[in-house]
């Protein structure tokens, strides 16, 4: 298990499109989420022990925040042929066991990872209404055996800013997690040697 920070992402960077498929097969994409007034994408996984300490409460998180207007949405990019717990049936599972009211999506190709610069997971990317990056940091300070409790105050005081039209506070401690676990021919470093 690897830990991993989130990378640096310029603030005011557009949030690239995407549209991928659920585990009942809907495709999402970006754009079908354009009237919401702040749009939180989270780059998740079902077997990272710093996702599993946070899940019950990330979703109780995305509940409370969506009469609001934040929209939340779920994407998981790990290899599911070397992590099949990883795999899209799964996905749909975790969805209903954690009670995730949001879309939990798939990045087979990993190309949505990439195209967000997405390390590790929980990856945060927060978007304000015109889908300019406003917030990419850390849920709250707590780490799988740290004794911090699970809050999501960080995330929770950028969501708050967005929603009231100011900016959130410029220091953002970076996410921590595992790393996103690559199929060999995406991942960045091979693909940044081959061009």
């Amino acid at each position: 298990m690897p830990k991993t920070e989130s990378r640096p992402v310029e603030l005011g960077t557009v949030a690239p499109e995407f549209r991928l498929p659920d585990a009942s097969g809907r495709l999402h994409a970006l754009s079908d989420y354009a009237q919401s007034p702040a749009l939180l994408v989270a780059f998740i996984s079902n077997r990272c022990p710093y996702v599993l300490g946070i899940r019950e409460a990330f979703a109780a998180f995305a509940r409370a925040n969506a009469p609001r207007g934040l929209q939340v949405i779920a994407i998981n990019s790990n290899d599911p042929e070397h992590y099949p717990e990883e795999a899209l049936d799964r996905l749909g599972q975790e969805a209903e066991a954690v009670g995730y009211g949001f879309p939990y999506l798939k990045d087979y190709d990993q190309e949505v990872a990439r195209a967000y610069d997405a390390a590790c997971t929980p990856d945060f990317f927060l978007f304000d209404a015109g889908r300019r990056l406003a917030y990419h940091g850390q849920f709250d300070g707590f780490r799988p055996g740290n004794d911090v409790p699970v809050t999501g105050s960080d995330l929770q005081a950028a969501v708050d800013a967005v929603l009231s039209g100011a900016a959130p506070t410029a220091r953002q401690i970076p996410s921590i997690g595992c790393n996103i676990k690559w199929r060999e021919t995406a991942h960045p470093a091979t693909v940044a040697a081959a061009e």
